[in-house]
């Protein structure tokens, strides 16, 4: 599994919806809420079902072998 990629994001906390859309791990809304309704995605090595989750500096979220780790920028 190679290395997350890190995401900036100005504010915390942002949600996993939005992180996916952000981070390129999908292409819209619609497509990231598919991914998490059909369990594809992880927070920190655990599957999340929930659209709304609030992530934090240093939560890494996966599809797949694609991976996002959030970082908080000042």
């Amino acid at each position: 599994m190679s290395d997350p990629v890190d995401v900036p994001i100005s504010g915390e906390p942002i949600r996993l919806g939005q992180f996916l859309k952000l981070a390129g791990l999908a292409e819209g809304g619609s497509h990231a809420k598919d991914l998490i309704d059909a369990e594809e995605v992880t927070v920190n090595g655990e599957v999340e079902t929930r659209r709304g989750r609030q992530l934090t500096n240093g939560d890494v979220v996966a599809v797949g072998p694609d991976r996002g780790k959030v970082v908080l920028v000042h």
